[in-house]
C-alpha cells in the first residue's frame, strides 16, 4: 500500500499529485482526505504540511466536474472541514499555482507561507463563476473586505510577496524553490518554530473586517455598480459583490449556504457556459492534429524582427517582454529610428502608469538592438518579417534573408493574407517557412494565427507554436487560403455590414446591433477608426479580378473618394469633433448611402435589428464551416478563439460557432438558406453545416468528426 505521508520530524507531508497542475479531481480528493484523516490519528504526528508535487501546489478545480449533479465526496468543503476541526496544526505549503480551489483549499489550513514566485488567486470570474468552495466567505475573513473583493473580481494573480502585504499568506518561505520537493523542507522548519504558539482560530470562526457597518451599504452598492462595465460577464461580478457582503451580514454558515446558491446559479448560466466552452478550447488549441504530441520544440535564443513600423516595433517588443534578445532591422535610418522612439515611448508611457518598473524598461530596450544590415542577423534563430504587405516586396526580403541567415533558422511572416507557399517558393528552406500573424497593436493583442504552409515542417510549427506561448501569446495553427482564418471570414462581415447600409440600415443602427449584441465595437465605428483607406487599397488592388456580376456595395470607395477616411480625417462613416473619438452620425452619409442604393437600384426598406445580427453574424458562421471544410482550421473551436481574441467577438457567447451551436446548427442552416433565397450566391449554404439540416442537437464536432477526448480533468491553471 502507498505510504499517505512522509513524516519528518513528527510533522506529516502530504503532496497533492495529480498531474499536469494537481486539479482538485475525485480521485486527488479522496487521496487527500485519507492522509488527512491518517495523520489527524496518528499518535506519532503533531502537526501537517499540505504541499503540492510537481510544479505546483493546486491549480484548482476540476472544471469537467462542474456539472456533475452531486459533489462527490469528499467534497472540497468536507475537506476544509476537516482541516478546520483538526487539533493539529496544518500548513499549505505553496509554490507554483494555488488557483481557484487550490487557494479555498489553503484558507482552509492554519497557515499558509509561499514561495516568492508562487501565483495565487482566484480566477473563477474568467469563467463566469464565483468561488464556490468557501473563497467569498474565508478571504474577507483574512484580508480584509476590500481586497478580497478586489482579489476576487479582477481574477488576479498575487505572487509570494504581493500575498504577504495584503495578509494572504504568513510568510515567504525566501530561500524555497518553485518545486514541490524543495518547498517541503523549510515547510517543514517554519510549522515546527510554531507548534509551541497556540493553535490560530480557522477563518470560519472569523468576522469579516473592517467592520462596514457605517457605509457598509454604500460600500457594496458602489462595487456593484462597477461590475457593469464588466461587458458580458456583469452575472457573475454581481454575484461576487452578493456574496462578499453575505460575509459581512451573515454568520458563516449561512454565508457559505448562500455562495453555494449563487454559485449554481452561474455554473448553468450561458455566459459561464460559453466561457469554459472557451477554457477548453485553448486547451485544445495547443495540440495540433497530426504532429506528434512527443516533438520537442527548438530552443530560441535570439530572434529578428524585420520592419521597424507600428508592426514591427510591436513585434519586437512582444520577444523583449519575453526575455528574448531580439535584432530589429529597417533599411531606412529614419524609420528604425522612428521605431526605436515608439517602443521607447511605449515603454515609458508604462512606466508613468505604474505598470512596469524603470528597471524592467531597461533591461527591455537593452535587448532590442536596431540594425539595417541583413548581416546582423546571420546567428538569429527566428526572423519575423513585418514589412509591406506586398507579395514582391516579401519575395525579396525571404531571398536576402535565406541567403545570410544561418540553414536552421526559421523564416517567419507576418502577412495576413498573402500565399506563404509563394513566399516561401524564393528561398531554399521551405521547411522552415512559417506564418506568425500578429494582430495590432501586436504588444498588447493576445492573438496569434501560426500559418502552416505546405512545406512547413512539423518541428517548425511545434517549435513556433511554443514560441507564441513564450511570447505570452495565444498561438492557433491554420492553414493557407487568402486571409487564413480571421480575415478571411470578417470580409464576409463587412460585406453584409455594407449591403445593409444599402437595403436601408444606417451606420448608426447597425453599429448599435452588434454593440448591443456583445462585440467589442460596431463594424463602421471600427472601420473609423482603422482608417478606411487601409481596405480601399485592397479593393483597388483587387478590382480587376472582381467578378462584374456578383453585388458590390460603392459606399466605402465613395466615402474613401470624397475623403472621408475614418478617424484621421474627422469624417468617415460618422463624423468626428476635433479631438474627440466619440462616433455622430452625418446625414451627408446617409445621403451618399441612398445615392449609392439608387444606382445600384435597390429599394431600401426598414431593416430589424434581429436581421442585423443574423445576417453578419452568421456569415461569420457559414464562413466559419468552409474554412473547416477547406481544412484551414482544425475545429471549430479554434475558430472560436480566433474571433473572440482578435476581433472583439464577446467571449460570453463563446465565439460565433459555438453561438450558433448553441442556436442549434439546424436552424442556423434553415435561416442561411432563407438568405440564400433572398440575397443570392454570397448566402450559398457551406455543404458541412447542411449537414445538420436532420439533425436538430448537431454539434460542429459531429460534423467534422474530429471530437477528440478532453484531458481527463483540467484546472484553472
Amino acid at each position: 500500500m502507498k505510504k499517505l505521508y512522509e513524516t519528518h520530524d513528527r510533522i506529516a507531508v502530504i503532496r497533492m499529485e495529480s498531474p499536469p497542475v494537481n486539479s482538485l479531481a475525485h480521485s486527488l480528493r479522496i487521496v487527500v482526505f485519507e492522509a488527512l484523516d491518517a495523520a489527524l490519528q496518528d499518535g506519532e504526528i503533531d502537526a501537517v504540511v499540505l504541499c503540492g508535487a510537481g510544479q505546483h501546489f493546486c491549480g484548482g478545480a476540476a472544471i469537467d466536474e462542474f456539472n456533475l449533479p452531486v459533489r462527490a465526496e469528499p467534497s472540497l468543503k468536507t475537506i476544509i472541514d476537516c482541516m478546520e476541526a483538526s487539533p493539529k496544526p496544518i500548513l499549505a505549503a505553496i509554490h507554483g499555482s494555488a488557483l481557484g480551489g487550490g487557494l479555498e483549499l489553503a484558507l482552509g489550513c492554519h497557515y499558509r507561507v509561499a514561495t516568492p514566485g508562487a501565483q495565487l488567486g482566484l480566477p473563477e470570474i474568467t469563467l463566469g463563476l464565483l468561488p464556490g468552495g468557501g473563497g467569498t466567505q474565508r478571504l474577507p475573513r483574512l484580508v480584509g473586505v476590500e481586497a478580497a473583493l478586489k482579489m476576487i473580481l479582477s481574477g488576479e494573480r498575487l505572487d509570494g510577496a504581493s500575498a504577504a502585504r495584503i495578509g494572504l499568506v504568513d510568510d515567504v518561505l525566501s530561500g524555497a524553490e518553485d518545486a514541490g520537493n524543495e518547498v517541503a523542507c523549510p515547510a517543514v522548519t517554519w510549522l515546527q518554530s510554531r507548534l509551541a504558539a497556540p493553535l490560530p482560530a480557522p477563518l470560519s470562526k472569523k468576522a469579516a473586517w473592517p467592520d462596514l457597518a457605517d457605509g457598509g451599504s454604500e460600500f457594496f452598492e458602489q462595487a456593484a455598480a462597477k461590475t457593469d462595465k464588466m461587458k458580458g460577464n456583469q452575472r457573475a461580478a454581481r454575484s461576487c459583490v452578493a456574496c462578499v457582503r453575505a460575509s459581512t451580514e451573515m454568520d458563516f454558515d449561512q454565508g457559505l449556504a448562500f455562495e453555494r446558491s449563487r454559485f449554481l446559479e452561474l455554473v448553468t448560466s450561458s455566459e459561464s457556459v460559453s466561457l469554459r466552452h472557451l477554457f477548453f478550447a485553448e486547451r485544445k488549441a495547443a495540440r495540433v492534429p497530426g504532429v506528434p504530441a512527443d516533438l520537442r520544440p527548438e530552443a530560441i535564443a535570439e530572434a529578428a524582427v524585420v520592419g521597424a513600423g507600428l508592426m514591427g516595433s510591436g513585434i519586437a517588443m512582444c520577444f523583449a517582454n519575453a526575455g528574448i534578445p531580439v535584432c530589429l532591422l529597417e533599411l531606412n535610418e529614419e524609420a528604425l529610428n522612428r521605431g526605436m522612439q515608439r517602443i521607447e515611448k511605449t515603454y515609458a508611457d508604462s512606466v508613468a502608469k505604474g505598470r512596469l518598473a524603470q528597471a524592467a524598461m531597461d533591461h527591455r530596450m537593452g535587448l532590442i538592438t536596431p540594425t539595417h544590415r541583413y548581416e546582423d542577423l546571420a546567428s538569429v534563430d527566428l526572423v519575423v518579417e513585418a514589412v509591406f504587405e506586398e507579395m514582391q516586396v516579401k519575395q525579396q526580403v525571404f531571398s536576402q534573408l535565406d541567403a545570410v541567415c544561418k540553414p536552421e533558422a526559421i523564416l517567419a511572416t507576418n502577412t495576413s493574407r498573402l500565399d506563404i507557399d509563394e513566399i516561401a517558393s524564393v528561398t531554399q528552406r521551405p521547411g522552415r517557412i512559417i506564418g506568425m500573424h500578429f494582430f495590432s497593436p501586436a504588444n498588447v493583442m493576445r492573438l496569434l494565427e501560426v500559418v502552416r504552409a505546405r512545406c512547413t515542417s512539423d518541428q517548425t510549427l511545434t517549435t513556433v507554436m511554443r514560441v507564441g506561448r513564450l511570447l505570452h501569446k495565444l498561438p492557433v495553427s491554420v492553414g493557407v487560403c487568402d486571409g487564413f482564418v480571421g480575415n478571411r471570414m470578417v470580409a464576409t462581415y463587412f460585406r453584409e455590414a455594407g449591403f445593409l447600409l444599402e437595403e436601408g440600415a444606417s451606420p448608426s443602427q447597425v453599429d448599435k446591433a452588434l454593440l448591443d449584441f456583445g462585440m467589442a465595437m460596431g463594424p463602421f465605428a471600427m472601420s473609423d477608426m482603422v482608417g478606411l483607406d487601409i481596405s480601399w487599397a485592397g479593393r483597388k488592388r483587387m478590382a480587376a479580378t472582381r467578378p462584374k456580376h456578383l453585388r458590390y456595395s460603392k459606399v466605402a470607395d465613395v466615402l474613401c473618394e470624397s475623403g472621408r477616411l475614418g478617424q484621421k480625417t474627422g469624417a468617415g462613416y460618422f463624423r468626428y469633433e476635433p479631438g474627440s473619438r466619440k462616433p455622430q452620425p452625418d446625414p451627408e452619409v446617409d445621403q451618399i448611402i441612398v445615392r449609392c442604393a439608387a444606382e445600384a437600384g435597390i429599394a431600401r426598406r426598414t431593416i430589424p435589428d434581429q436581421e442585423i445580427v443574423e445576417r453578419m453574424i452568421y456569415a461569420l458562421v457559414n464562413e466559419g464551416a468552409k474554412i473547416l471544410e477547406d481544412g484551414v482550421a482544425s475545429r471549430a473551436s479554434d475558430i472560436d478563439l480566433i474571433y473572440v481574441n482578435g476581433y472583439g467577438f464577446p467571449a460570453s457567447r463563446g465565439g460565433p460557432m459555438f453561438f450558433a451551436q448553441t442556436m442549434g446548427l439546424m436552424e442556423v442552416s434553415q435561416r442561411i438558406r432563407t438568405f440564400h433565397e433572398a440575397h443570392g450566391f454570397f448566402w450559398e449554404l457551406s455543404p458541412l453545416l447542411s449537414g445538420a439540416d436532420t439533425k436538430p442537437n448537431a454539434q460542429w464536432d459531429d460534423l467534422t468528426n474530429t471530437q477528440g477526448k478532453t484531458a481527463k480533468s483540467e484546472s484553472l491553471q
